[in-house]
């Protein structure tokens, strides 16, 4: 016969191991909360210095990487809050249960220690490392996420500006940490092109959803395909033409160059958004970064427009 001071025994050891574990796992479970797929979008940040040809010099490449770390840790804070803040909705919900801070493996506490920690360090450590602008914007970026997950994600339209916002401040802040002057067709350029991809990604989930009820997206029933589809191909539009004004701003060929590169380069990039758009029309243009990854001609037809840009830069 067990004696209960053994039993209590056992089951003490049980819950130290038990809380030992959770512990242990806490670190890769905060990762997972801060959502490392996402963090590829965190690479447009080298857009504005790959534009202006400044990815030769080792210092330039040097600050770009921590950019693109600070701006992770920036995102990642967002990601803790809210997920810390939406804990008990998303418990409810089939498919973000799964997520740590809903499954118990991240206590609420803790991811909101965790994102606040990380709000305040990256703009700092930007302060420190690059410029005051730079920290700005990732201020500015923090507190705008922020106010997207607590009100302006249920504000008609303004969700949609939000969204864009936040991958054109990615595109604006590697420029800003070099001191890049930053080009008005650049930033129309990476504005509706954001734009294009976030209501694309908008459109399919409506079209999935439709007749369905229930949307699982805050204000997605709100709006009518015909919106959407409206805004993404206004938005496709405008990219174009304005990345058209910016590669025939330089007027003809360039230098000692061969052939007008950057004007060629303009083939790829109309290709790039008619291939997107293919996926948008469809209804199956999801996360971008999904998209982009997973479809080996639009792969293609980046890399071509990689090569005819880097020529362009080269001046060959």
């Amino acid at each position: 016969m067990t004696e209960p001071g053994a039993v209590l025994l056992d089951e003490g050891a049980g819950r130290a191991a038990s809380a030992a574990r959770r512990l242990f796992a806490l670190p890769g479970a905060l990762v997972r909360t801060a959502r490392p797929r996402q963090w590829i979008k965190n690479v447009l940040v080298v857009a504005a210095p790959a534009a202006a040809g400044r990815l030769a010099s080792p210092y330039d490449i040097a600050q770009l990487a921590l950019v693109f770390c600070l701006f992770t840790m920036a995102a990642s804070a967002v990601y803790l809050i809210n997920d810390a803040r939406d804990a008990e909705a998303d418990r409810a919900h089939p498919d973000k249960c799964r997520r740590p801070v809903a499954a118990g493996q991240v206590p609420v506490g803790v991811a909101y220690a965790t994102g606040a920690v990380l709000a305040v360090l990256a703009p700092m450590a930007a302060a420190l490392t690059c410029n005051a602008m730079t920290a700005t914007l990732l201020s500015g970026y923090v507190v705008m996420q922020l106010a997207y997950c607590v009100k302006l994600k249920h504000v008609l339209v303004v969700d949609l500006v939000v969204v864009t916002t936040g991958f054109l401040m990615r595109a604006m802040t590697g420029g800003v940490a070099l001191g890049i002057p930053l080009s008005r067709w650049f930033l129309i350029t990476a504005g509706f092109g954001a734009l294009f991809m976030v209501s694309a990604k908008r459109y399919s989930e409506a079209l999935q959803m439709e007749g369905r009820g229930g949307a699982t997206r805050a204000l997605l029933d709100a709006y009518t395909t015909g919106y959407l589809r409206f805004v993404w191909q206004l938005a496709a539009g405008v990219a174009v033409l304005a990345y058209c004004m910016w590669a025939l701003e330089a007027g003809g060929m360039e230098g000692g160059s061969l052939l007008p590169w950057r004007q060629l380069s303009m083939v790829p990039f109309i290709g790039a958004i008619l291939r997107y758009a293919v996926f948008a029309d469809r209804g199956s243009a999801g996360a971008p970064e999904d998209v982009v990854l997973h479809d080996r001609a639009l792969a293609v037809i980046g890399l071509v427009w990689v090569a005819l840009y880097a020529l362009a830069v080269a001046d060959l």
